[in-house]
């Protein structure tokens, strides 16, 4: 579906005649208890215009991905130190697609071995941002790649 939004510009898909800004879902998934990273994040997100809803510690995927379906959000931030990484991101990859949400964007970061970025991608994970990425930068990607605006 393809709709020309108000501004113009023709929107797809699941987006197609949305408008307000950009839903983010951060979370903390599995026993990682460590959240000051996420907490910065989910400030920057939120101080670029986005709208951030923050999870907590300790959630689960299908808690992570119930919070995404009821907030209508464009996309899942995963925050993970705890080198569950390859399990936890699978697994809200696997809940999105059989809720039948996976046009939400899911992107990540934390401590992720180099080696394991390219298969978490293949997966279908939008991004990887590993420890030294700046804030800036992330809010750059959301917003070039969670609702570009169509030309």
């Amino acid at each position: 579906m393809s709709v020309a939004r108000q501004d113009g510009v023709q929107a797809e898909g699941r987006d197609a005649g949305r408008s307000g800004p950009i839903r983010v879902v951060v979370a903390k998934p599995g026993l990682d208890g460590h959240d000051r990273g996420a907490k910065v994040i989910a400030r920057a997100l939120r101080d670029a215009g986005m709208e951030v809803i923050y999870t907590g510690l300790h959630q689960t995927p299908e808690q992570i991905v119930d919070t995404a379906i009821q907030e209508d959000a464009d996309a899942i931030g995963l925050s993970i130190l705890s080198g569950a990484h390859n399990t936890l991101f699978a697994k809200v990859l696997a809940l999105l697609e059989e809720r039948d949400a996976a046009d939400i964007k899911v992107f990540g970061g934390g401590i992720i071995p180099e080696a394991d970025i390219a298969p978490l991608k293949e997966q279908g994970v939008a991004e990887i941002f590993t420890p030294g990425a700046t804030t800036a930068s992330i809010v750059e990607w959301v917003n070039a790649n969670v609702r570009p605006l169509a030309v």
